[in-house]
C-alpha cells in the first residue's frame, strides 16, 4: 500500500502555461510520485488524443475561455526527471465539455492546485512495445 506523503495548496500564476506551471512546481518541491489534481479557469486550452491506430497524439486548440471541471494526472519519472500527466476537463459558457490529454499552450486565467506525494519506490516511465506509449 502506497504511504501518502506532503500535501500541497496552491495558486498558478495568472497567464502561465497550466502544464508548465504544474512541471515547475513538483521539481521546485522535489516531488517524484504523486497526485495533482485542480480547478478553476483558462483563457484558452490545447488538449490532446492518443490515436491509438496512428499510435501519436492528435491536439485540438480550443481558443475560447473555459472552466476547468476538473484535472486529474500523476507525477513520475521521465528520462530522470518527474513529469505530470494529465487528464483535463473543460466546459464553455453554454456548458459544453472538452476533455482530453493537458498539453502545452493551455494559458492559465486562474487555477487551484492540489498535490499529494506519494512516498515509496519511484514509478520510471519507459517505452511501450505494444501501445507506443511511456508507461510506467
Amino acid at each position: 500500500m502506497a504511504e501518502k506523503g506532503r500535501v500541497f495548496l496552491e495558486r498558478l500564476p495568472k497567464d502561465g502555461d497550466l502544464e508548465e506551471e504544474i512541471t515547475k512546481f513538483i521539481k521546485k518541491n522535489n516531488i517524484e510520485k504523486g497526485i495533482v489534481k485542480a480547478i478553476g479557469a483558462v483563457s484558452e486550452a490545447k488538449i490532446g488524443y492518443y490515436n491509438q491506430e496512428e499510435e501519436e497524439y492528435e491536439y485540438t486548440k480550443l481558443n475560447q475561455h473555459l472552466e476547468i471541471v476538473s484535472l486529474l494526472g500523476n507525477i513520475s519519472i521521465l528520462d530522470g526527471e518527474p513529469m505530470v500527466h494529465a487528464h483535463i476537463a473543460l466546459a464553455d459558457d453554454e456548458g459544453k465539455t472538452y476533455g482530453g490529454h493537458l498539453a502545452e499552450g493551455t494559458k492559465i486565467f486562474a487555477t487551484e492546485l492540489y498535490v499529494e506525494e506519494i512516498k515509496g519506490e519511484k514509478k520510471i516511465r519507459t517505452k511501450d512495445k505494444e501501445t507506443n506509449l511511456t508507461l510506467w
